[in-house]
């Protein structure tokens, strides 16, 4: 795989698309799912639609055996790529393909820490094809220190979550983090709607203003909210609260498991949740 800087760094992606969205009165919709599911022809297909249909940005998993923080939606997902023997080398590949496609989206993955140990070069290899953020799903603040050292090496920022208990202490620690790298090359912060694990069986509960202010005070980046977005009211209610975008991976990953006897139909379920979720961002 050829680095080629020229058309996949440096482009600051999160940073442009929040800028244009706040002059738009609007925030991002940044749909997840599991690269390789089900397999890799139709998922390079998914993805495409999720682009056209009118994503923000998108936040894409490795397929993992054992995806702590996922429900039992997503775990399927994996599941499925990982029957499929979906690689990483191909997980590259796919994400090679879609920034060749579309080279201003942001693309940030959402990953464990097994993977990135197993893949010495993983923080180059991200770098290379264009990827804008990592997020260590089982990696805290506290036990930050290696991977934060290779996200200021690769200049590759590393995105991590507030839980809603999370006190000041740790929000300033979130922050102090995240922002190691120069505005214009940090990418969000990751606030969670409620704690457990993803899914759509959950009314999403919105984060405590406490939470946001503090990440304001202490100029963390863009606040983005996740677990539990599946409806275009969740949307609603989490621009009101000054959130600055939202990442839905259930709900979308659902529609995949309800129609993979029929691609034509999932494609077309795919890209009109899309387009509903993404003109609620706009209201």
């Amino acid at each position: 795989m050829q680095t080629n800087n020229n058309n996949f760094n440096n482009f600051n992606r999160y940073y442009n698309l929040f800028q244009q969205n706040k002059l738009n009165n609007e925030i991002a919709f940044i749909p997840f799912i599991t690269l390789g599911d089900p397999n890799f022809e139709l998922s390079f297909k998914i993805l495409d639609t999720i682009c056209q249909s009118g994503a923000d940005a998108l936040e894409l998993g490795f397929p993992f055996s054992d995806p702590l923080a996922d429900g039992p939606i997503i775990q399927a997902a994996n599941n499925r790529a990982l029957n499929a023997n979906i690689s990483v080398k191909q997980c590259f590949k796919l994400i090679e393909m879609i920034r060749s496609k579309y080279p201003k989206i942001a693309i940030g993955l959402l990953l464990y820490s097994n993977l990135i140990l197993h893949s010495p070069d993983f923080f180059q290899q991200a770098k290379n094809v264009g990827i804008d953020s990592l997020l260590i799903a089982d990696i805290p603040i506290e036990l930050s220190s290696e991977m934060l050292e290779l996200s200021t090496k690769f200049q590759l920022p590393l995105v991590f979550i507030a839980p809603p208990n999370a006190d000041s202490k740790v929000l300033e620690s979130i922050s102090k983090a995240e922002n190691l790298l120069e505005v214009k090359q940090r990418a969000y912060t990751y606030l969670l709607s409620r704690s457990g694990v993803t899914g759509i069986d959950k009314t999403a509960e919105q984060p405590a203003e406490f939470i946001i202010s503090e990440l304001n005070k202490f100029d963390a980046p863009p606040c983005v909210l996740g677990f539990g977005i599946s409806k275009p009211e969740h949307i609603t209610t989490a621009k009101n609260s000054g959130i600055k975008g939202v990442i839905s991976g259930s709900a979308v990953v659902k529609i995949i498991q309800d129609n993979l006897d029929n691609e034509s139909k999932m494609l077309s379920e795919l890209s009109k949740f899309i387009k509903l979720m993404k003109a609620a961002t706009k209201l």
